[in-house]
């Protein structure tokens, strides 16, 4: 158990916990608000009844009650979060509420969502949003932003997330390219490295033989190997989501039918403790909305 602060204040997450389960009287009701799972809730409530000395809920079947000692807890924990907030608005001034701090995977965020800002901005426009764009999941970036877009393995069952897509893979290369199946190997490839979905597994899918001696030149992301392409140095591999765009636009062509399922999908997380707030809940229902009608094109 974390142990009592120089004011003798339990932690803040668990008073969170307990104000939401109050009002709600519900630990599910308050773990789908706070982002957080029931059982983190429930647990954060034993923490802080054990940390005072008091039952603060009666459990009964299918409900929460507030014992003697949680009706009393209840309005001073309330009025405390309702002056904390009126200081920090004061502090920071009123648009700091509407403001996102998102972690979104560096090609997912170049070749996707960026094109689309602008939609977003024309609905919500004082939404303002900050990005952090890794190539690859980094938990103290995640942690403490508001929104994770996660391209990956599916994510650890304590965290709060939803599939947004699964997606296929592909050859890509420059439009004026006349790349076939015989002259493929002589052309420079490029990939991004450290996944499944590689040149290696699609050769595979097609009945092909990757040779050894290909010419084969990796990067950590698919924004280097989708530039290369553009310029016609070479076929990359390519994820029908990040290339949708380019495919449209003439940019890029795929010059081969054969798709490949990719094994990894995008998930969108919701960093445990992070309250849903109206302008989180405006990105997030947008962003799946953008993905519902880009699968609908790809019917």
């Amino acid at each position: 158990m974390k142990k009592m602060d120089d004011t003798g204040l339990p932690p803040l997450n668990w008073l969170r916990a307990f104000e939401a389960s109050a009002r709600h009287l519900s630990f599910t009701s308050a773990a789908q608000e706070l982002n957080m799972t029931q059982s983190a809730v429930s647990q954060q409530i034993k923490a802080l009844e054990g940390y005072l000395g008091k039952a603060l809920f009666y459990r009964l079947v299918r409900r929460l009650e507030l014992t003697d000692a949680g009706n009393l807890y209840l309005p001073w924990v309330q009025d405390s979060f309702s002056v904390l907030t009126k200081g920090t608005q004061q502090l920071l001034g009123p648009d700091r509420a509407k403001t996102l701090q998102i972690v979104s995977n560096l090609a997912f965020t170049v070749h996707w969502l960026a094109p689309r800002l602008p939609k977003f901005f024309a609905a919500h426009p004082k939404i303002r949003l900050n990005f952090t764009t890794p190539i690859w999941h980094l938990d103290h970036t995640s942690q403490s932003a508001d929104l994770e877009i996660r391209f990956g393995r599916e994510p650890d069952s304590r965290l709060m997330y939803e599939l947004l897509t699964r997606a296929n893979y592909f050859p890509i290369c420059a439009p004026g390219d006349s790349v076939t199946l015989d002259t493929l190997f002589d052309r420079p490839l490029f990939d991004c490295a450290g996944l499944s979905c590689n040149w290696e597994s699609w050769c595979t899918g097609q009945g092909i033989s990757f040779p050894k001696k290909a010419h084969l030149t990796y990067a950590s992301t698919y924004t280097v190997s989708f530039s290369a392409a553009r310029a016609g140095s070479g076929v990359a591999i390519g994820h029908d989501i990040l290339v949708a765009d380019m495919l449209r636009d003439g940019i890029l062509k795929q010059p081969f039918d054969h798709v490949a399922p990719v094994s990894e999908a995008y998930y969108l997380i919701h960093p445990a403790g992070h309250v849903a707030s109206p302008a989180s809940q405006a990105f997030s229902d947008w962003l799946k909305s953008e993905i519902r009608g880009l699968n609908t094109e790809q019917m």
